[in-house]
């Protein structure tokens, strides 16, 4: 009796338990199939314009965040933009690759670089435009632009002992590249004092691949 009692109960269980597998199944598809198509789970047919176009927009940009690169993340950091924004790779990693190299007058390479030589090494190697030697040079060959209106990639010259004596590679955000003689090829902010006191203007390229770089001969230990 207690063996047809338990057989009993257990199939009961079995039966109970697949009906409402088998009730809760077109539930489960329909609440699915309705989120993906874009629509709620009230049975209406209104649009899910809030929930599932937020939950889309932060997962596309999740993933871009994931991809970007280290050098992404650092110049996002240092000039305090969103890392998506650092999109010139090439730039940023030739500013990596020159970091902290010392200023030297006259210099052109590694062991030692001037600000205008910087300038137009940079420009020849991201832009393929090729610049006169001199930060003077330099400034008589680009357009003016305002302060407000620069954009990457732009000179902006200075006046540091005289009329044009300093130029850098304007960043975005008020930020600039340039060979500084105290730091070395480093990023300042227009708007630090300094920099604020001794800005001319900014400059654009009015005719890219006009001028040929000047390449000096590799400075030796003597030279240093």
């Amino acid at each position: 009796m207690k063996k047809n009692l338990l057989f009993v109960s257990v199939a009961l269980s079995v039966f109970t338990v697949t009906s409402l597998t088998t009730l809760a199944q077109p539930n489960r598809n329909f609440l699915r199939d309705n989120y993906a198509a874009g629509y709620n789970t009230s049975y209406s047919n209104e649009p899910m314009q809030n929930n599932f176009s937020a939950n889309r927009d932060n997962s596309v940009e999740d993933f871009a965040t994931e991809q970007c690169s280290p050098i992404q993340f650092k110049y996002a950091q240092i000039l305090d933009r969103e890392v998506e924004t650092i999109t010139n790779t090439y730039l940023f990693n030739f500013i990596d690759e020159w970091w902290a190299v010392r200023y030297r007058y006259g210099g052109t390479t590694m062991r030692g670089v001037d600000c205008s030589s910087y300038t137009g090494q940079l420009l020849y190697t991201v832009y393929a435009v090729s610049m006169p030697r001199t930060a003077r040079a330099q400034y008589g060959v680009t357009s003016r632009v305002r302060k407000d209106e620069l954009q990457e990639g732009d000179l902006v010259f200075f006046n540091t002992r005289g009329f044009v004596s300093h130029v850098g590679i304007y960043l975005g955000n008020g930020y600039f590249t340039h060979s500084s003689c105290s730091k070395g090829v480093t990023i300042n902010n227009l708007n630090e004092s300094y920099y604020s006191k001794k800005f001319i203007s900014g400059g654009r390229v009015i005719e890219p691949k006009k001028y040929e770089p000047v390449i000096e001969p590799e400075v030796t230990q003597s030279d240093l």
